[in-house]
């Protein structure tokens, strides 16, 4: 039995230490968010964190995710605090065509925004870079992500004046 942490949840599984998380993810924990699409890790589609850090989750063993911390697009949201920034922006812009690659463009951004609040066009060009979207949505995406970027920046600047 293998346990894992997903979106703050301690999960026990029993499966192969090899299965990609993908799998475990949508077969066994039930959250189906997080897509196939390449089974490579070429497409981005099924982008998760891992501690933090987007990996694609097709290619990725559930050995490797032991004792970390799991965040799927379903963690990424909470009843309390609504939807993510990044999602709210992606309804704001109309990013997604079709969708299906929108979970792993909204996990990148995620990542990137968390590590850089204020990315200027190479930055996110660097980000986003492997997740690609059949539909090309990328000017879309990219305006999405500094829609996002000001809302979590005003949200800290807010902060900061509360706190002094």
């Amino acid at each position: 039995m293998t346990t894992l942490n997903i979106n703050g949840e301690n999960h026990d599984v029993d499966v192969d230490p090899a299965t990609p998380l993908l799998w475990v993810i949508r077969e066994q924990i039930g959250l189906t968010g997080t897509k196939f699409g390449c089974g490579i890790a070429q497409c981005g589609a099924c982008t998760i964190h891992l501690d933090g850090s987007p990996i694609r989750s097709c290619v990725t063993p559930v050995s490797a995710a032991v004792g970390m911390e799991i965040r799927t697009i379903e963690g990424i949201s909470s009843a309390e605090a609504g939807l993510h920034p990044v999602q709210q922006a992606w309804i704001d812009e109309q990013v997604p065509q079709c969708g299906y690659c929108q979970s792993g463009q909204v996990m990148s951004a995620v990542a990137l925004l968390e590590s850089n609040p204020a990315p200027n066009d190479s930055d996110i060009d660097a980000a986003m870079s492997g997740n690609i979207c059949r539909c090309g949505t990328y000017s879309r995406i990219r305006k999405g992500i500094k829609r996002a970027s000001k809302v979590i920046n005003a949200a800290a600047a807010d902060r900061e004046a509360i706190n002094g």
